[in-house]
């Protein structure tokens, strides 16, 4: 318990002291966020917030481990710096991402096709690491029927792909209102906190210092943000939500945890079909949901508190059903 206390409080106070420099080094640099015209209204007022705010609970994280490592070191316990360097392999596609949109100044980067590729490959590399060092099998647990299947080592591989690339653009679709994305993955950070360490898995460390990192962060990013994380921080927190899953031995339980992703997800594919197959008519007032929520009269606070909340009781139910 004393290390867990440790881990987190490093991470948090790292990134809440880097924050305020990493927001002025921003603003003298303008890499600040371009709004879309077709967004609400009034988001064009956080037009040039700095942007790329990532690296901030990044640095947390890394700083928090690295503190540590001398006992990983000890317990040969490497798996909360593998969980790291996938996420940060992320983070580097929405840096590139984010770089990008600032030198267009736009707010389109790379492609789809460059980022699924760049996204598929590192899911790849990341089961295949697990499972070459002894920590994952190609099993499926079934939470809602408590069941575990043993699949063929590529169908799982593929599946897992699969699984990683579709929730790290989820996670990124939530990056959408101030501090949405942040308390969202708190509360999966919480949860994959108590099952990890709880459960004296190797990964533990990962979630916890995680958590500690972001609530640093959110100091700055909530309503009104100071800095937007970008790119760079939602892709990493898309891979870190990834990681912890994959270590949990459990990726279906991203069902529950993960609901607010799916949700979001969920509502810009509806909106896309229904608009394609109605000539351009709306399903929602806007996509992902909660711009649509947004222009429903809901406030960016309302939002956060409600899917924060949200995906509180989903991980109280996974936790039960695990």
């Amino acid at each position: 318990m004393k290390t867990a206390l440790s881990v987190f409080c490093i991470a948090l106070v790292s990134a809440a002291l880097i924050a305020p420099l990493a927001i002025r080094f921003l603003k003298e640099k303008k890499m600040g966020q371009k709004i879309l015209e077709i967004g609400p209204s009034w988001h064009m007022g956080k037009q040039n917030t700095p942007t790329m705010g990532g690296v901030i609970f990044i640095f947390g994280v890394s700083a928090a481990l690295l503190a540590c490592l001398p006992e990983m070191m000890k317990n040969q316990n490497y798996i909360p710096l593998l969980m790291l360097g996938f996420s940060m392999i992320f983070g580097a596609i929405g840096f590139v991402d984010d770089w990008a949109k600032i030198r267009k100044r736009q707010n389109q980067g790379l492609s789809v096709g460059q980022k699924l590729a760049l996204q598929a490959a590192a899911a790849v590399l990341f089961i295949s690491l697990l499972r070459t060092l002894g920590h994952l099998e190609p099993e499926l647990y079934i939470p809602f029927v408590q069941k575990t299947i043993t699949l063929p080592w590529l169908p799982y591989l593929f599946f897992s792909a699969f699984v990683i690339v579709g929730a790290v653009n989820a996670v990124n679709l939530t990056d959408g209102i101030d501090g949405l994305c942040t308390s969202v993955t708190f509360v999966v950070c919480a949860y994959y906190s108590a099952v990890l360490w709880i459960s004296g898995s190797v990964g533990g460390l990962f979630p916890i210092a995680l958590g500690g990192a972001l609530l640093g962060f959110y100091l700055f990013n909530k309503n009104p943000a100071r800095i937007f994380m970008g790119d760079t921080g939602s892709l990493f927190l898309g891979g870190a939500v990834c990681a912890m899953a994959f270590t949990a031995r459990a990726p279906l339980m991203l069902v529950c945890v993960g609901l607010v992703y799916i949700v979001e997800t969920l509502s810009d594919i509806i909106q896309i079909v229904y608009f394609k197959s109605t000539g351009g008519k709306r399903f929602f007032k806007m996509a992902p949901i909660h711009h649509h929520l947004e222009k429903c009269g809901w406030s960016e606070n309302k939002i956060v508190a409600v899917f924060s909340a949200v995906a509180a009781v989903m991980c109280a139910v996974a936790y039960w059903l695990g």
